[in-house]
């Protein structure tokens, strides 16, 4: 314990989510490489491991906690629609090692006669728009489905939110609760759900009800049936109908058009997940073999995370109305870890700088500006274009400064499906 107070096990913890593809004897490296002419230790991997184990969890999950919570200073790009600050939440899983210590607890998914594949871990998150900053987070078994672990969530809502949310967030219940504690929401509804009309209004939504049969009080929503056309990388398109609900009810204030707009947001949550799940594990399967330990490396992951967002927030906040999309969190993260073995601004200097190198080397790297795709004719379709794939993102919509979108293999195109007919 001496040789490795729990501070320094803390440190390579965190370096672990830094340097997810190293050993522990690599991190270990990296972490102590700027430190030349120390009288520093070698532990051996076993006593690594035996430390991480003496820490626990608590220590990573308390500076999560620390870190969590909006970015995002007033009025900036993305972020807020008519003062409320935008936020998404969403669920993603995360492969966990097939071993008997964790198996118990994280079962295998099983087919008609074997079991298959590793163990899946349910991680859901509540991410601010924008930026995108983690809010909260909860995680647990691939039993449980998201809606539950989404109400874990609710709590970090207020009056000045405005929730975006998928379809499997349409439940009455869940709408309430989210009412309940003043937050605003737009979510899409599945396509099983189809309100009654209560009231048609100008600009081509309707008022509806929701909770028959289910809530003793039933929950007013404003109805927005929009038209979805999703053209494939080859030109191919194909149209969908989308229908949101929200609780903004005043067509004059939340126009529809604007609501279909902003609900492409939705997709920041989905950002989040391919920075941790590609950018920082590159699809490897989470390295701890129990389950103190696999608590302990999500938050370190997430501790991580949010850490690199709050860097890009501050270099964001040295450049007015510059959309933090055009930040590469490739950048941040490889800056980070340069930063680590190089044992760089480790030291407090008299004068504060919150750009920093992390942020200086990000503002150096801006990814272009986002444009959306020029409308291009389909090419004719041959009897192998039936196998064309699906898209695998939708990208944000237009803002005033325009932002990049998260795939070039798709785009998808909302437009209000019954403006001026009603």
């Amino acid at each position: 314990m001496r040789l490795l107070p729990s501070r320094v096990v803390v440190y390579f913890v965190l370096a672990l989510a830094l340097f997810e593809h190293g050993s522990y004897r690599t991190v270990w490296g990296k972490l102590t490489a700027g430190l030349e002419g120390l009288p520093l230790v070698r532990p051996a991997v076993s006593s690594l491991s035996r430390a991480r184990r003496r820490i626990g969890a608590a220590p990573l999950w308390r500076l999560f906690e620390t870190l969590a919570g909006p970015v995002a200073h007033r009025g900036q790009a993305g972020t807020f629609y008519r003062g409320l600050r935008t936020v998404a939440v969403d669920g993603t899983l995360l492969h966990v090692p097939d071993d008997e210590q964790i198996t118990w607890h994280y079962p295998k998914r099983e087919g008609e006669k074997l079991e298959f594949g590793y163990p899946l871990m349910r991680l859901a998150v509540l991410v601010e728009c924008g930026t995108p900053a983690v809010l909260a987070a909860v995680f647990g078994t691939e039993s449980e489905g998201e809606l539950p672990y989404a109400h874990r969530l609710l709590s970090v809502l207020d009056e000045t939110m405005l929730l975006l949310a998928d379809t499997a967030f349409d439940a009455a219940e869940f709408l309430r609760d989210v009412a309940a504690g003043g937050a605003q929401f737009l979510v899409r509804s599945s396509a099983r759900r189809v309100p009654t009309p209560a009231g048609h209004l100008p600009d081509g939504s309707y008022l509806a009800r929701l909770g028959y049969g289910v809530l003793p009080t039933l929950i007013p929503v404003r109805v927005i049936e929009a038209q979805g056309t999703v053209t494939l990388a080859d030109g191919t398109t194909r149209t969908e109908q989308w229908r949101l609900l929200t609780s903004l009810l005043d067509p004059a204030h939340h126009p529809a058009g604007e609501l279909i707009k902003l609900y492409h947001e939705r997709w920041q949550a989905e950002t989040t997940y391919f920075s941790i799940k590609a950018t920082m594990l590159d699809g490897r399967v989470l390295r701890s073999r129990s389950l103190t330990g696999i608590d302990q490396e999500v938050y370190a992951l997430l501790t991580t995370y949010q850490a690199l967002i709050r860097a890009a927030g501050d270099a964001a906040f040295t450049r007015p109305y510059l959309d933090m999309d055009r930040i590469s969190f490739t950048v941040l993260l490889q800056t980070a870890a340069d930063q680590v073995t190089t044992a760089g601004n480790i030291l407090p200097t008299a004068s504060t700088d919150l750009l920093g190198a992390i942020g200086r080397a990000a503002l150096d790297a801006l990814l272009p500006a986002w444009r959306r795709p020029a409308s291009r004719p389909a090419p004719a379709r041959t009897p192998r274009a039936s196998t064309a794939r699906m898209p695998d993102s939708t990208p944000r919509s237009p803002r005033p400064t325009p932002s990049r979108p998260t795939s070039r293999s798709s785009n998808t195109d909302l437009q209000p499906a019954h403006v001026g007919k009603r």
